[in-house]
């Protein structure tokens, strides 16, 4: 609910603060006051566009803005949440800067927004108490939007139904049956496209398949192809260091056992002296090892031509396979897997799109069950809330005038079920049903959504309605009833009601007066909340004009004292 609204350099206010109240908040100001000014800037909490004409003369920007208690409407915390935007202390502040070209911005709870944004959390365009509702809703002699909808004609009527929640399971479920048409639909056009995929898949693989890559064996298939190249002068090397340290007379290792045996003679000489023989000695040692290790290689080295065309060969069709499919050998594989996963999933693909035309037959045949049941409760519900329109007119005076709903069965499912409806309204007996937007005038429009508003009783998800001079047309003990009706549905949530009436005017449970005043510096407008005396002297100059009388002051009294009693 609205608790407060700020708005500063706003048309022609410059600084305004009101504080509004749950229950039945009631505007009234003279003509030209002002009051379509305080509901444009409204307006804007709602997500409405605004311009930088709205800007006060003098001024760089215009700011509203509008802070509502969410208490009892988790709805809307939720859907904050999954914004990302924070309302742990059960407040929403909506602000709204206009300024000049690209410069206006909204912000919610300080997290700057989207307009869109704005306006899908405070003010969906499906106004009822299913997974759209807003926190603020506009109703209005010219507000007939809404009423010029079947789509609108048939959320009312589920509402009052109380089958929300089955529609939105049918709903989801036909959501889930569209996709699945939309799945075969691209199945059966794209056969062709299909049948050449496959081809060109089966291509890949048989490619693939011919290489038959191994990462781990195959990454070392350069290394091994430059040994290969290379055998020939390493079997020469391996005899020259066999020759030239082991075999020939005058080889290292000859040289070595000379020399120590040399140096036996000096052993004497001390430990000094021994040690480097010693070392000599590990020398004859490493050298022999050395010899039996290269013995060992030359025994693996294969001089064969064949074997090193044919790694040559396979090196060069990798080369190849990685300039299609990607330098890393992993990658390559891949893409083995996914090709012979889609090559699988095509060819299986008629018996695929018969598994899908299964699901979507069973589906459709649920979906025309739940669809029949709606249609039965919508035809059962569309009499009884007929009955309870028709009775909250009788009761605001509107003789002649039929409310009725006509719900015809559809051949085909829709997102909604098997239903369409629309409100009708009949002048007199005599008269034809026509659809309410066509034959209403504003006043029997306005008691009509009044009407329904009652009809359809308290909201589980309360918001604040703005009714803009809703008892247009009217007067007298109307008057008086559309005052009380409007007080009932403030009930357990706001309204807030702009006025000319003065019965209207004295059962509000808040009254607001707007005044406009010229200055030296421009037109100022003034809102002032009204108690006591204040408040009789303003419904005595509704009731008699600028020229207050005792007998207007006496008649407001009795209105106020029968509004409370």
């Amino acid at each position: 609910m609205l608790q407060e609204l700020k708005v500063s350099q706003f048309a022609i206010i410059d600084n305004l603060h009101i504080e509004f109240q749950n229950g039945f908040n009631v505007i009234s100001g003279e003509t030209g006051s002002g009051k379509s000014i305080l509901l444009k800037s409204l307006g804007l909490l709602m997500g409405e566009k605004a311009s930088a004409d709205v800007i006060r003369t003098g001024a760089t920007q215009a700011v509203v803005e509008g802070s509502f208690n969410l208490k009892k409407r988790p709805d809307i915390k939720l859907s904050l949440s999954s914004a990302g935007i924070d309302t742990e202390d059960n407040t929403l502040i909506v602000k709204r800067i206009i300024a000049g070209t690209d410069k206006s911005k909204v912000y919610l709870n300080g997290s700057l927004c989207t307009l869109s944004q704005l306006k899908e959390i405070v003010s969906p365009m499906i106004e009822v108490t299913g997974h759209n509702a807003p926190l603020i809703e506009m109703t209005g002699q010219h507000d007939n939007r809404h009423l010029l909808s079947k789509s609108y004609h048939l959320d009312l009527l589920d509402q009052y139904a109380g089958h929300f929640d089955k529609r939105l399971q049918y709903e989801e479920k036909f959501s889930a049956l569209q996709s699945l048409k939309t799945q075969i639909t691209d199945f059966e056009t794209q056969a062709q496209q299909k049948s050449q995929r496959l081809d060109f898949l089966k291509f890949q693989q048989a490619e693939l398949s011919k290489i038959n890559i191994d990462p781990e064996t195959d990454q070392h298939l350069e290394e091994e192809i430059k040994t290969l190249k290379n055998s020939h002068k390493v079997l020469k090397f391996i005899d020259d260091c066999e020759n030239l340290l082991f075999n020939d007379e005058d080889s290292v290792t000859s040289r070595l056992k000379t020399v120590q045996k040399r140096g036996t003679e000096f052993l004497q000489l001390g430990p000094k002296f021994n040690e480097r023989l010693a070392n000599l000695q590990q020398a004859q040692e490493l050298i022999e090892d050395t010899i039996f290790d290269l013995r060992k290689d030359l025994k693996e080295i294969q001089l064969d031509p064949e074997q090193l065309e044919a790694k040559e060969e396979r090196l060069s069709q990798i080369r190849k396979l990685q300039k299609k499919y990607g330098a890393d050998l992993n990658v390559i594989v891949a893409s083995v897997e996914k090709i012979n996963a889609e090559i699988t999933a095509l060819e299986n693909s008629d018996e695929h799109l018969e598994k899908i035309k299964k699901q979507a037959r069973l589906l459709e045949l649920e979906l025309k069950q739940q669809a029949e049941e709606l249609h039965k409760n919508r035809l059962k519900y569309s009499e009884k809330l007929e009955s309870a329109v028709n009775k909250e007119l009788a009761d605001l005076n509107m003789k002649g005038v039929s409310f009725s709903i006509t719900v015809v069965k559809l051949e085909a499912l829709t997102g909604t079920g098997l239903s369409e409806a629309e409100y009708m309204c009949q002048s007199s007996p005599k008269d034809p049903k026509r659809p309410i937007s066509k034959v209403a005038s504003g006043g029997e429009l306005s008691r009509i959504l009044l009407s329904l508003k009652k009809a359809l009783g308290e909201s589980e998800r309360p918001r604040t309605y703005l009714f803009d001079e809703v008892d247009t047309g009217v007067s007298g003990n109307t008057a008086e009833k559309v005052g009380k009706k409007l007080k009932t549905i403030a009930k357990g949530q706001q309204v807030i009601c702009v006025t000319h009436l003065p019965q209207v005017a004295a059962c509000g449970d808040i009254h607001f007066s707007i005044n406009k005043d010229s200055r030296k510096n421009g037109v100022h407008m003034m809102v002032t909340e009204l108690k006591s005396e204040s408040r009789v002297a303003e419904i005595a100059r509704l009731i008699s004009g600028e020229k207050i009388t005792k007998t207007s002051l006496a008649h407001a009294e009795q209105l106020l004292s029968e509004s409370l009693g």
